[in-house]
């Protein structure tokens, strides 16, 4: 990177208002670490309200990559390609029951609750399998946010160097404040993500005439599918199911979803903080998507489409919009798409570290002094990070590394929504789950097999093997449409799960009914904190079972009022979403 060749792109006004924004975030995470003395201060710390944890869900649930990929899929696909985030959009009203019970596991990562559930071998198979899951994730949150830079910056700060640099900022404050320090800095970089989600929105649209603009010219280019939300030949109704119900499935199984619902004060904090998050995160993906469809107009008019690439559209837009806006507003744009992938990147790593630690190398290196988990836990950190920029340099394609994490995360889920309400399951199903499940998706794209099942005429009947469009120069091989790929490997993993459930002895009744004590419990306010994961603290009685289906192998309870209430609102929320984004591209 040329210094003198940032400088001369890049306005006084935006490089202090970088610098500015790089030494306040610095600043205040460093300073989160003062209250940093032992593990769950630096993973789980239970203190915050439910304006910080809306933030924080928001913030870790947020970042440039999908701001990249969404504005990518939409210059390519249309409207459809708001659908690469709103996949999620159907399992949102399902984080509001998901919240409390994930806050009542009274756990400190996730891998706590496999452990209470199953057996410590679970638990770490799945902090094995969370931790490849974030270095997917933050590779390719780099991969995005360094698409964007590169972009807005016309090459002054190309690709090579953005992921350093973002690496460095995030891993000086994380490494030392931990989750709290995460959570401070999201309260920010969130109102930041937010309002440069929509400030870029109104002007490329006056620029490409407004809505009917965009409409007159799908008419005139024969583009006609530019404003289908639904594209018949990728993103159908069966895809949109298939995706959200596999999301659903691995949303749990997410490590720092943990920390998104536990890390409130009380249960409602956390439920707040979870949904209404990610409320915030499916409006920003409108924005999102609307500036991809509008970037095709105008890159049409005013640019080169010949020279375009589609993953840079959201950094081409800023660039080509912001300048003539306001000095310093590029700065700031910069700032703001850094902090999205700060706010993900700071949390899924001290989430990440806490894993590892508590799960992996606290049960190896007993009794240690808590300083000295707690730079086990620092040092951690930065080995994961180390693997995330790697996995960022080796694939360079933020669509395709949402897609490996998409498939990652139900590996374990699978395991977790069967013990979670079936008591027969246990720990040599969990297993048998896991690795089916990840054998099944390596099947999947295994050439041979691939080739042997288009024999059979059901595939070519339900069009499960469909050949990509090629890139220039190469040969595209025939694949597994990604919705069948993700029907058939969980249909492996649940099927082998219950299976070998059946085959094997069931797990003591004890270990069940202390899990199940823990689901049904609810968090009081003023509960003091247990001594160990996953126990009900002194003094607290466990709730009585209140069964909805009265069958002694299932575990599926009465919702208080508040749940369910809480649910149909979402749902409301859900339909008005999506009426308002059919209003808003409807002539």
């Amino acid at each position: 990177m040329s210094s003198t060749m940032l400088i001369a792109f890049l306005s006084g006004y935006d490089i202090a208002a970088l610098a500015g924004y790089f030494v306040l975030i610095t600043f205040l995470g460093v300073w989160m670490a003062r209250g940093v003395k032992q593990m769950s201060d630096f993973v789980m710390p239970r203190k915050f309200g439910k304006t910080m944890m809306v933030l924080f869900g928001f913030g870790a649930g947020t970042h440039s990559d999908q701001a990249v990929s969404v504005a990518q899929k939409s210059y390519t696909d249309g409207v459809s390609g708001i659908w690469y985030q709103w996949l999620w959009l159907f399992c949102t009203p399902f984080y509001w029951l998901i919240a409390p019970v994930m806050r009542r596991f009274r756990a400190i990562t996730t891998a706590d609750v496999f452990e209470a559930r199953y057996s410590r071998s679970v638990s770490v198979l799945f902090a094995i399998v969370g931790t490849i899951q974030y270095v997917v994730i933050i590779g390719g949150m780099l991969i995005g946010s360094s698409a964007i830079i590169d972009a807005a910056t016309e090459g002054a700060i190309p690709r090579e160097w953005a992921i350093p640099i973002i690496t460095v900022l995030f891993v000086v404050y994380g490494v030392a404040g931990g989750l709290s320090a995460a959570i401070v800095t999201d309260f920010i970089q969130g109102m930041l993500t937010i309002v440069f989600s929509f400030l870029l929105l109104p002007y490329i649209l006056n620029a490409v005439g407004g809505m009917s603009g965009l409409h007159a010219f799908a008419a005139e280019s024969g583009k006609d599918s530019l404003l289908q939300l639904v594209a018949p030949q990728d993103i159908t109704t069966f895809y949109i199911a298939m995706i959200s119900i596999n999301a659903l499935i691995g949303i749990v199984a997410q490590p720092h979803v943990l920390a998104c619902c536990g890390a409130g004060r009380t249960e409602l904090d956390g439920q707040v903080g979870f949904t209404g998050g990610n409320f915030l995160k499916r409006i920003c993906t409108i924005a999102w998507c609307l500036i991809g469809v509008a970037a095709v107009a105008y890159v049409a008019r005013f640019g080169s489409p010949e020279n375009f690439h589609p993953k840079d559209t959201f950094g081409y837009v800023a660039k080509e919009i912001l300048p003539g806006v306001m000095p310093g507003l590029l700065g700031l744009f910069l700032a703001g798409l850094i902090a999205s992938v700060m706010s993900s990147c700071d949390a899924f790593m001290v989430t990440t570290a806490g894993l590892f630690t508590e799960n992996i190398y606290k049960p190896i290196f007993k009794n240690r002094s808590k300083r000295h988990y707690l730079w086990a836990a620092r040092i951690a950190s930065i080995v994961v990070v180390g693997f995330g920029v790697a996995f960022a340099y080796a694939i360079d394609d933020p669509v395709k590394a949402l897609k490996i994490f998409w498939k990652i995360a139900p590996m374990m889920g699978i395991a977790f929504w069967l013990g979670l309400f079936w008591r027969r399951m246990n720990v040599f199903g969990a297993w048998a789950a896991t690795c089916a499940g990840f054998v099944a998706w390596w099947l999947s794209t295994y050439s041979t097999f691939i080739v042997w099942i288009q024999k059979f005429s059901i595939i070519q009947t339900l069009n499960i093997v469909r050949i990509p469009e090629a890139k220039a120069g190469e040969v595209a091989s025939p694949e597994i449409w990604m919705p069948w790929q993700m029907m058939f490997y969980l249909s492996a993993g649940f099927s082998a799960g219950i299976i070998a459930s059946l085959l094997t002895r069931s797990m003591s009744r004890e270990r069940l009914d202390r899990f199940y004590e823990l689901v049904r419990t609810p968090v009081g306010d003023d509960e003091q904190e247990p001594e160990t994961p996953c126990s009900l603290p002194d003094g607290v009685e466990p709730r009585e079972s209140r069964k909805l289906i009265p069958i002694p192998w299932l575990e599926i309870y009465v919702p208080a009022p508040r749940q369910w209430i809480g649910f149909v609102l979402c749902w409301g929320l859900v339909a008005l979403l999506i009426g308002v984004f059919v209003w808003i591209i409807t002539p």
